[in-house]
Parts: structure tokens; C-alpha cells; sequence
């Protein structure tokens, strides 16, 4: 999900296939690296080492997907070296917001709508504010798909479509647990698909299909049912979240980016507010309800403790308890995303990062050798070229025998 999904996904922009690819993978291996330290101390560090497994590599891929996300509302306004900054400082960030909702909140967040999704989202959002460009227009024939690129986008979001269930279903408790979290993002899933078709066909004047609908739209329900795919959300509940999200994230992309980016001065390149940023804050939500509704009679006793860690520090908490605490982390969240993005934006103000020029922005030629160029600074030459042999028809030829 981490190196093709997201990577293809941001292919959309006519001119920006290599760098979306190639700095996606760039900043993925080496979140990964770093985030398995971070996590590491906070959570397997033990007689001077830090214990690795499989699950340590699964919460590592986890916060680079929370990485991946903020690039989407920098991208190709940023040069490479201010995305290694920024996942450096983001996985730094990640880390600690993680452990304080997991370890000191005691929240529940299976699929990540908090720690990955509405982290991810604000921290982004709020760097992408901070380096507004005033003079991006001057880019803006480039920010736009063509019919081949569109295709290569829909590859990342058939993939990120696939696996969620299996990104949400991860790190939960073998057995039921991880079988509802399975569960309940597929169908939540496949709810976000109709709703983001039919919402998608509905805001155009004749009633068409728009692809960056159906690109990013379709994965919102995934999103949204991260923090309570563990829970006993039922299927039905899993379909009205769905859909719910795949019609919000579709009214984004068509109302809100524009009202962002005209009247707040936020751009945001792939519109990770409408797919990650508001169906994150819904799942939050959905999940502190879920949580605070969870009884007895639904889960079994030794269900309920079971499914919510009801035992050690948390033996005398009710329902209603870690519902308002999952609320609690939410608004956590939302807090250190803000001010670390707002750090995170001053510092990658600095002139001195690479950065493009307005005027070269979501081009792949600022830091990419293109083939193209090659061509143009190498043109072929003609004289090197065999002489054609005459035709029959030529000065050489002579004429054949007549019939009589």
C-alpha cells in the first residue's frame, strides 16, 4: 500500500509521474528506517536494545502511511530535501502522538483514523498553508491530468482498495477482532464506492463521472471506519459509514478545495483533506460512539474487557470512559498536528532547500534527468544516415520487356 498504492495514486498530475514515484519511494524507505528506531524506544526497548518483529515493521509502515498522506497536499511544491525534513520531523511527531494515545490515553485506534489519517492530514494541511505560494498560477496548466496519467492513479487506488481491509485488520487481536475489522472495512468500502459514484454524477451539470471522484473518493470509507473496525460496528453500521464518507469526501473535492484554496490559502495537490482529513475526524467519532454504546450483552463480558483492555489501569473503566477518551485523542491529535505543522512549515520556509520556482512547479524536469531533453539537446543526425536505395521508378531503373 505504502510504495505502490500511495506512489501510483499521486501519478494523477501530467508532469509529475517521476517525482511522485520516485520521492514517495524515497521518503518511505527512510521513514521506515527511522520510525522503527522511534517506535522502538517508546515501545520495545528493553535491556538496552530494541526488540524487532514483524509487528514493529507493520506500525512502521503504518506511520510512513501517515507520512505519505501529508506529501499528498505538498506535492510539487517541495524539493526532496524538504521531504526527507519533513519525514524526519513527521515520523518524530508521529511517534510521540502515537505512544500518548495508545500508552498514556489508553485509546483504541485499530485502522489508524487518528494517529495515521487525521495526523497525517492536519500536519500536511497545515505545512502546505504556512508555504503558500502566491504566484502558483503561473503553474497551474501543469496541475492538471491527462487521460494516461488518470489511468496510472487508478492502479494506486485499485491497490489501496485491496489491502485496506488487511491495513485496518493488522494489528488487532487474532481472532474475532481482526475478523471484524476485515469485516467491516470491506463493506464499509464498498459502500464508499456507490456513494462516491452517485454523488460524483450528481454535482455535474450533465450528470458525468469525474475521476478524481473515483480515484480518492472510493478509498474514504476505509478511512472512516479505522478506529472502530475492531468493534462491533455490524455490518449495517459499516455500509452507513461508508457511505456517509464517500459522499462527504466526493462534496469536498467538488466545493471545499476550491473554498480552501481561494479564501483560507490552503493548496492542497491531492485533496488529502476530503479523503483522509475529514473522513479521519468522522471515524474518530464513530469510533468514541461505538465505544461508549459497547455493552455486555453485544460483546459478552470477557468480550467487553477483552475487546477494550478492561483490566490493569483500565479495570474500573465503563463504556462511556473510553468513549470520552477516545474523543480525548482525537482533539490530541488534531493539537500536535497543528502547531508541529506550523513548526514544520517555518522551518521549510527557509530559502535555502532547493526548492522549485512558482513558475516550475509539478514539473519533473527541475530534478529529473527527462529523456525528452536528451532528444532535444542530441538531435539526430541525418548525415549519418544510409542513402536510401533508388526505387524502381528511378534514374537507374530500366524498363522491362514489353508484351506483345
Amino acid at each position: 500500500m505504502v510504495f505502490v498504492g500511495f506512489g501510483f495514486l499521486m501519478t494523477f498530475l501530467q508532469r509529475y509521474g517521476f517525482s511522485a514515484l520516485g520521492f514517495n519511494f524515497l521518503l518511505a524507505a527512510f521513514g521506515i528506517q527511522w520510525a522503527l528506531l522511534m517506535q522502538g524506544w517508546f515501545h520495545s526497548f528493553k535491556d538496552g536494545h530494541i526488540l524487532l518483529g514483524v509487528e514493529n515493521l507493520i506500525n512502521a509502515d503504518f506511520c510512513v502511511a501517515s507520512v505519505c498522506v501529508a506529501f499528498g497536499a505538498v506535492l510539487g511544491k517541495v524539493s526532496p530535501v524538504q521531504l526527507l525534513i519533513m519525514t524526519f520531523v513527521q515520523v518524530t511527531l508521529f511517534s510521540v502522538n502515537e505512544f500518548m494515545l495508545l500508552n498514556l490515553l489508553l485509546v483504541k485506534d485499530a485502522g489508524g483514523s487518528m494517529t495515521i489519517h487525521t495526523f497525517g492530514a492536519y500536519f500536511g494541511l497545515t505545512v502546505t498553508w504556512i508555504l503558500y505560494r502566491r504566484n502558483l498560477e503561473q503553474s497551474k496548466r501543469r496541475q492538471t491530468s491527462v487521460y494516461h496519467s488518470d489511468l496510472f492513479a487508478m492502479i494506486g487506488t485499485l491497490f489501496l482498495w485491496m489491502y485496506w481491509p488487511s491495513f485496518n485488520s493488522a494489528v488487532s487481536y487474532h481472532g474475532d477482532a481482526q475478523h471484524r475489522a476485515a469485516l467491516n472495512t470491506y463493506c464499509s468500502l464498498a459502500a464508499s464506492v456507490l456513494a462516491a459514484v452517485a454523488v460524483s454524477s450528481a454535482v455535474h451539470r450533465k450528470g458525468r463521472l469525474d475521476m478524481v471522484h473515483i480515484q480518492n473518493a472510493t478509498l474514504a470509507g476505509g478511512v472512516g471506519v479505522g478506529t472502530a473496525a475492531e468493534m462491533m460496528l455490524m455490518p449495517y453500521g459499516a455500509l452507513l459509514v461508508g457511505g456517509l464518507c464517500g459522499g462527504l469526501s466526493t462534496l469536498g473535492f467538488e466545493f471545499l478545495t476550491p473554498f480552501l484554496e481561494s479564501r483560507l490559502r490552503i493548496q492542497d495537490t491531492c485533496g488529502i483533506h476530503n479523503l483522509h482529513g475529514i473522513p479521519g475526524i468522522v471515524g474518530a467519532i464513530v469510533g468514541a460512539v461505538t465505544a461508549a454504546c459497547a455493552t455486555p450483552d453485544v460483546y459478552g463480558k470477557a468480550g467487553l474487557v477483552h475487546s477494550f483492555d478492561f483490566e490493569g489501569l483500565k479495570q474500573n473503566w465503563t463504556a462511556k470512559t473510553q468513549g470520552k477518551f477516545q474523543i480525548f485523542g482525537l482533539l490530541l491529535t488534531l493539537a500536535v498536528a497543528l502547531v508541529g505543522g506550523s513548526v514544520m512549515g517555518l522551518i521549510l520556509r527557509l530559502p535555502f532547500w532547493g526548492q522549485a520556482a512558482d513558475e516550475n512547479c509539478f514539473e519533473d524536469s527541475v530534478y529529473w534527468e527527462m529523456e525528452e531533453e536528451k532528444s532535444r539537446a542530441f538531435p539526430e543526425d541525418t548525415t549519418l544516415k544510409p542513402p536510401a536505395p533508388p526505387g524502381p521508378s528511378g534514374p537507374s531503373a530500366s524498363p522491362g520487356p514489353s508484351a506483345s
